[in-house]
């Protein structure tokens, strides 16, 4: 019989080889990202760490210098004012963080319901200038495990310049009747193009699902069965993650914000029934709900001018408007292409910054009313920590700029902190859902965010009700 000290002793020795083995595991993982990372990744994570550092010992340098600039401040009317702003905003802030995370905490994803309860679904593929992509997608959603004869799926190629058709000719003659592939009379537009899904499409629920994006097999059981549990579920956002993450550095930053977009926030909006934004890569959504809405969506417009942005974001909120449940499905996973430069990252940002303000105008036109049966404080919550942004935008932006002129210095090492402070929960929560190692590149993305995409939201405020994707276009030779 083994006496208490040796099974003490057993266990001891059984999780120092566990330890041990962590470790291994851990300086692998550190070996391997330096094996195959490049020499401008390392440079940039690198750059960021020594930045941050850099700055918090600065700041500490000048403690006495941020000391003075409070006092100077207090003494005039204009910084008492913005300083008592800046305060409830970080107040109201850091409240509504707590809040979320609260409500993520309660999030569960809907497990997936029996094929013999599933709906009938018409998944929307809308395509322009997608080449080889479109193929892959349309190959990926024929893969899923959802119940064959419940699938209508639908290509509709909105007038491409490139072989974006050839491909789906490609994708016909490989699924047969699985698929049906049409042509756009021209190029109109992804909300056109989906419009013409929506018309021709005969299932209880529409899937539309982004030409540049994959699925995994039980992406389209997991997104639709909301729908069977919850009879007042109108719209199902899915978990995007980023497709060509291993293409560059933009694509690694932007995996880590969108795990916190979707995974974080959108959790926390879907226990409130009212997730914000059905993202166009993969959303469901109940066909009655869309048939109320889709000749005012159709025919929206801003400022009198036609919507051809933000079709994912106005449907969402039309659908909200009529007192449907909007959700989010954590285990429905699309992967997507995003851009893996600079011109075309704040193209995108634009595009959606442009689609934010216009929704939230419209928006503010129907939550503080009885829309929908059941608590409606969380959705009114939302809204306002979204529109506080756009009405706090143009006076943080000069105060920013003031900041820079006159105390230099002190701005530089008090925005590097609050990034190192603020971009950490990100790193944690990256970590805990995926790899410690890719993690990192939220701090990079915050100071990207910070110095080169701070002019975003202010720009798309005053361009609001200008048109155009502006990606998607051929490049110029």
């Amino acid at each position: 019989m083994k006496t208490k000290n040796t099974t003490k002793n057993e266990l001891n020795t059984a999780k120092e080889k566990n330890t041990i083995t962590e470790k291994k595991s851990f300086f692998a993982k550190i070996g391997h990202l330096i094996e195959n990372a490049n020499a401008w990744g390392i440079f940039v994570m690198g750059s960021t760490f020594v930045l941050m550092f850099g700055s918090a010992y600065l700041a500490y340098i000048l403690q006495n210098d941020f000391t003075q600039l409070h006092l100077e401040r207090r003494s005039t009317l204009i910084g008492l004012i913005f300083m008592v702003v800046a305060a409830v905003f970080f107040v109201f802030k850091l409240s509504f963080f707590i809040y979320t995370f609260i409500r993520f905490l309660k999030y569960k994803a809907i497990p997936s319901v029996s094929n013999e309860e599933l709906p009938t679904v018409t998944v929307i593929v809308p395509a322009y200038n997608e080449g080889k992509q479109v193929w892959a997608t349309l190959k990926s959603l024929a893969e899923s495990d959802y119940p064959e004869h419940k699938v209508q799926l639908l290509a509709i190629n909105d007038g491409s310049k490139d072989d974006t058709w050839n491909w789906m000719l490609e994708a016909k003659k490989e699924l047969g009747d699985r698929v049906s592939i049409c042509q756009q009379p021209k190029n109109m537009g992804k909300r056109h193009a989906l419009y013409r899904g929506f018309k021709e499409g005969t299932g209880e629920i529409f899937v539309t699902v982004d030409s540049d994006s994959i699925v995994d097999k039980d992406t389209l059981r997991n997104l639709v069965s909301p729908f069977i549990v919850d009879k007042n579920c109108g719209a199902v956002a899915g978990n995007i993650r980023v497709l060509n993450n291993k293409s560059g550095i933009l694509p690694k930053m932007l995996d880590v914000s969108f795990a916190l977009s979707f995974e974080f926030v959108r959790s926390s909006e879907s226990t409130l029934n009212s997730v914000l934004c059905t993202p166009g890569a993969l959303a469901a959504y109940r066909a009655t709900a869309v048939f109320a809405c889709l000749d005012d969506w159709i025919n929206q417009t801003f400022m009198g001018q036609p919507s051809d942005i933000g079709e994912d974001r106005a449907m969402t909120n039309m659908i909200l408007k009529q007192g449907f449940h909007v959700l989010f499905q954590r285990n429905s996973y699309a992967y997507t292409n995003v851009p893996e430069k600079y011109q075309g990252l704040y193209k995108m940002f634009i595009r959606w910054g442009r689609s934010n303000v216009r929704e939230n105008i419209q928006m503010s036109k129907y939550v503080f009313t009885n829309f929908r049966k059941g608590p409606k404080a969380g959705t009114r919550l939302l809204f306002f920590s979204q529109f506080s942004r756009i009405v706090l935008c143009y006076p943080f932006v000069l105060f920013m700029l003031v900041f820079v002129v006159t105390h230099p210095l002190l701005f530089i090492s008090s925005t590097f902190v609050s990034i190192m402070v603020l971009s950490t929960f990100p790193v944690i929560f990256y970590a805990k859902r995926y790899t410690l190692i890719e993690s990192f590149w939220a701090y990079s993305y915050s100071v990207l965010y910070t110095f080169g995409l701070f002019w975003i939201t202010p720009y798309a405020i005053a361009t609001a009700s200008r048109r155009g994707w502006l990606t998607r276009e051929l490049p110029q030779k």
